[in-house]
């Protein structure tokens, strides 16, 4: 049995909303809501990594943990790399879940997709991409797209990550979602390697993975979990956690 750990890396230098993982959301810090996602997801056990005493603290304050590591980390894979080295010396674990502390909002159940390529194939990455829907994403360099070939009807191999609009042809485009499950030697090898050329050039992490040979499959899920980034996103946010909470 593949034994699982969830990572969050959470800092505090977003630049667009300051003070981002502490926000409050439906009465609660935004990486609380998204630590107990990941708890719900029911994969292992579940820590934020974060540079910053304030977080830890409030995330303990919920009776959740966190563990504190460097602020210099170029990347949240960093982060949550040092996360690993400290948490489990011995090496006991198999597999690493990179929950990005910005998705309040996400299902649990689309967490756990991001690890099935691990546990049902060759993958050393798994990852999730959503079928473009709306024109405006398709040229939308914010929306980074994933080259793909097809597995099955809810799979692709990952060949190439991309701003610009891609493939060209008749078909659909995905958008990928950046939550990643790692094997960890994949991790290990993924952080030793420093950044790639291409991955300078897209400013795109995942690409220094398939620089290197590395393998990524992609589970296609049916919607876009909410990012939290602009001041638009938060308010956002707060409305559905809200709603949500009513309804319960």
């Amino acid at each position: 049995m593949m034994r699982i750990l969830n990572l969050i890396p959470a800092r505090m230098a977003s630049t667009r909303l300051p003070n981002k993982p502490l926000a409050d959301i439906a009465g609660k810090p935004m990486i609380v809501h998204v630590a107990e996602r990941a708890i719900a997801a029911g994969l292992g056990r579940t820590v934020v990594a974060t540079d910053t005493a304030e977080v830890k603290l409030a995330v303990e304050a919920y009776g959740l943990e966190a563990v504190m590591t460097r602020s210099d980390h170029e990347s949240g894979s960093d982060r949550i790399y040092e996360a690993l080295q400290a948490l489990d010396p011995d090496g006991n674990i198999d597999a690493v879940v990179n929950v990005q502390g910005d998705l309040p909002t996400i299902e649990p159940d689309v967490i756990k997709r991001a690890l099935l390529p691990l546990l049902n194939g060759p993958a050393d990455i798994g990852t999730l991409a959503v079928e473009i829907r709306h024109e405006a994403e398709k040229t939308n360099p914010n929306v980074v797209k994933i080259i793909g070939s097809p597995l099955s009807e809810t799979q692709l191999r990952a060949l190439y990550f991309t701003r610009a609009t891609a493939p060209w042809g008749e078909g659909p485009l995905y958008h990928h979602i950046g939550l990643y499950a790692y094997r960890r030697a994949a991790l290990e090898r993924f952080v030793r390697l420093g950044p790639s050329p291409l991955e300078r050039r897209e400013r795109l992490e995942q690409l220094r993975a398939l620089e290197s040979g590395m393998r990524i499959d992609v589970e296609i899920v049916d919607s876009v979990p909410l990012g939290v980034d602009t001041q638009e996103d938060l308010d956002r946010a707060r409305e559905l956690l809200n709603m949500k909470q009513g309804q319960g």
